[in-house]
């Protein structure tokens, strides 16, 4: 499966950066393949592993805010493997037809 999601900590001003971070360090170090824009963090593996990986990464966020919010969208698909790079690769073959 692969899992976007975005972490975001209420309640400590604008500036959000340095807790996301925390988040995201929580991913990394997961081992499983990631990806980090603007918006989202992708993440990519078993169900198990993954939901484990986005609750530590709320849960570093929550260390540091007293209210967090979670944005997540799950694709779901047996027997597929690196589809992070797999679904670019179909699309940038597409914008050169």
């Amino acid at each position: 499966m692969i899992v976007a999601f975005s972490v975001t900590p209420l309640g400590v001003g604008e500036s959000v950066g340095e807790s996301v971070a925390e988040a995201v360090r929580v991913v990394r170090e997961s081992g499983l393949p990631n990806r980090t824009d603007a918006m989202f963090t992708s993440i990519e593996g078993e169900w198990d592993e993954v939901m484990d990986v986005v609750k530590r990464a709320v849960e570093a966020v929550a260390v540091r805010a007293p209210r967090v919010s979670l944005v997540l969208k799950a694709d779901i698909r047996e027997g597929v493997t690196d589809g992070l790079t797999a679904k670019v690769e179909a699309i940038e073959r597409h914008l050169q037809e």
